[in-house]
C-alpha cells in the first residue's frame, strides 16, 4: 500500500529548498534526541514506539469490551476532554456517514461525547436524550478529578444507576485511567468496572492510539487494527534510520520552522473534505499545546474548504502575510456523483455536466493553492490516498512524530503544558474550592 505523501514545492519562495535542506543536521539531531530519550520531556515518549508495540492480545481485549458495550447499548457516551476526546472524534467523524445521526438502521451504538465542556444546556439536553435509552459510559481520565469530565461523569453515572440499577450499571461503565492511582482508579476498583490503562509515559494529546482512542473507535464500529497498522507503517517510514530527504516527518518539521523564522507565525491546516474537520481540531491541540510556550510557537489554525473560502478566504488571500497553509488533500473519495445536464441551464453549469463532483473539488483545490501562493501564502501539501482507518493512522503518527521533532528544533519541551493550569487556579479560587482560600481572597481583592 502507498503511504501518505508530502510536497513542499509550493512552500518555496518565502524560504528556499536549500534553506530547508540546510537544516538536515539540526533536524536529524533533534530526531536522535527524540529516539535516544535524552531531551526535555523524555518521560513522555511512550507514543514514539507505541504502534509497533501494541499486541494482538491488547487489541482483542479492546475489541471484546467494545462488543459487550455494542450488545448492551444503543448509545455510548465517551467522557473526556482534550486528548481524551479529540482523537476519537477525529477518527469517527472522518469514517462516519456524514448523516450518521439520521440513519434509521444501525449496526453500532451512537457515540456521543461529554466532559469536553461545562455547558449546562449541553449536559441537560444530553441527559434528557438518554432518558429511556439503553446507554453506557466510557470514562477517560488519568486523575478522575479534571473538572469537565468529572462533572459529566457524576451526572451520567447517577442517571445510569437510577435507570438500570447499580449492579447492571457496573457492566456498562468502562474506566480508562491510571494503572494505580487517582480518583477514577479508586472508584473503578471499588465498583468493579472494566478498566484500561493510560500509560504513564503517554501524554493526553498523543494518546489516541492507546485505549483512550481505540476503545470508543471500536465501539463505533471501525477497525482499530487498520488504524494501528497505518500508524506502525508510518513509524517505520519516519524512523531515524530513514534519510532526511525521504523522511516526511523530518522535512515537514524543518519546513514549518524555516517558515516560522521567516515571519510566518500562523499555520493554517486546510482540507477540501468536510469529513476531516475534527482531524484539524485534534491537530490544533497537538501543535498548540506542544509548541506554544516560552513566548514561542506557531499559532495553529484551521479552515474547511471550499466552505471557508467564502468567509476566511478573503483574509487568507489578502490579509497580513504572516501565514502559511498545510493542505490535506484526499486523492480518492469513497463515492461517485456525476453532475447532470439541465435543459434550462439557468445556473450556467452545463459545462460541468458529465463530470464528477470530485473533479470540480480538485480544481477548486488547485485553483485555491495557486491563488494563495500567488498571494504570498506558502503551501505545504499532505496527500492521503483515501480516507480510511489505515491512512488516518498514518496521518496521526506523521503529525505526532513531526511535532516532537519540531518542538525540539524550536527549543521547547514539546511534552508538557504548564500554561493549561492557569485558568484552573482562577476558576477554583472563584468557586471557593477547599484549599484555595488564599487564592480566593487574592482574586476577590482584584475583582
Amino acid at each position: 500500500m502507498k503511504n501518505i505523501s508530502l510536497n513542499i514545492e509550493k512552500a518555496l519562495g518565502a524560504v528556499s529548498k536549500e534553506q530547508v535542506f540546510a537544516q538536515e543536521a539540526k533536524v536529524m539531531a533533534c530526531m536522535a534526541t527524540l529516539h535516544n530519550g535524552d531531551g526535555a520531556g523524555n518521560d513522555f515518549l511512550g507514543w514514539l514506539r507505541l504502534p509497533s508495540s501494541i499486541t494482538d492480545e491488547e487489541l482483542t481485549d479492546i475489541e471484546n469490551t467494545a462488543k459487550t458495550l455494542r450488545e448492551k447499548c444503543e448509545v455510548v457516551v465517551a467522557v473526556g476532554i482534550g486528548g481524551s476526546y479529540l482523537g476519537t472524534r477525529a477518527v469517527v467523524e472522518a469514517l462516519n456517514n456524514s448523516f450518521d445521526a439520521l440513519q434509521s438502521k444501525r449496526e453500532n451504538p451512537v457515540l456521543l461525547y461529554a466532559g469536553n465542556n461545562i455547558g449546562e444546556d449541553y449536559l441537560y439536553e444530553l441527559t434528557q436524550l438518554l432518558k429511556g435509552k439503553q446507554f453506557g459510559i466510557i470514562n477517560i481520565s488519568k486523575s478522575g478529578t479534571t473538572t469537565e469530565p468529572a462533572l459529566a461523569f457524576r451526572l451520567l453515572k447517577q442517571q445510569l444507576e437510577e435507570a438500570v440499577g447499580k449492579e447492571e450499571a457496573k457492566h456498562r461503565i468502562v474506566a480508562i485511567t491510571d494503572a494505580k492511582k487517582g480518583a477514577l482508579r479508586t472508584l473503578a476498583d471499588q465498583e468493579g468496572y472494566k478498566t484500561f490503562v493510560i500509560p504513564d509515559n503517554v501524554g493526553g494529546r498523543f494518546s489516541v492510539l492507546t485505549p483512550v482512542g481505540l476503545l470508543p473507535i471500536a465501539v463505533a464500529g471501525y477497525s482499530i487494527r487498520d488504524l494501528v497498522k497505518g500508524a506502525a507503517d508510518m513509524e517505520k517510514a519516519t524512523d531515524q534510520s530513514v534519510p532526511f530527504a525521504d523522511n516526511i516527518a523530518a522535512i515537514y518539521a524543518a519546513t514549518r520552522n524555516e517558515l516560522y523564522k521567516s515571519g510566518k507565525k500562523i499555520e493554517i491546516l486546510a482540507n477540501f473534505n468536510p469529513k476531516l474537520h475534527y482531524i484539524a481540531e485534534w491537530w490544533k491541540q497537538l501543535y498548540g499545546e506542544s509548541e506554544g510556550k516560552n513566548g514561542k510557537g506557531i499559532f495553529p489554525a484551521s479552515v474547511d474548504l471550499t466552505t471557508d473560502l467564502h468567509s476566511m478566504g478573503q483574509w487568507i488571500q489578502d490579509g497580513e502575510r504572516t501565514i502559511f497553509e498545510s493542505v490535506i488533500s484526499v486523492e480518492n473519495p469513497d463515492h461517485k456523483v456525476i453532475i447532470p445536464t439541465d435543459e434550462a441551464n439557468l445556473d450556467g453549469l452545463n459545462f460541468l455536466a458529465g463530470k464528477r463532483v470530485d473533479e470540480v473539488n480538485k480544481m477548486a483545490e488547485l485553483g485555491t493553492q495557486l491563488a494563495h501562493v500567488d498571494g504570498g501564502v506558502p503551501n505545504i501539501k499532505i496527500t492521503l490516498p483515501e480516507i480510511s482507518a489505515y491512512y488516518i493512522g498514518q496521518l496521526f503518527y506523521f503529525f505526532e512524530k513531526a511535532c516532537g521533532i519540531s518542538g525540539y528544533i524550536l527549543g521547547v519541551n514539546p511534552f508538557n503544558q504548564p500554561g493549561v493550569e492557569a485558568y484552573k487556579k482562577n476558576m477554583f479560587a472563584l468557586l471557593n474550592k477547599p484549599g484555595y482560600e488564599k487564592e480566593s481572597a487574592a482574586i476577590q481583592a482584584r475583582l
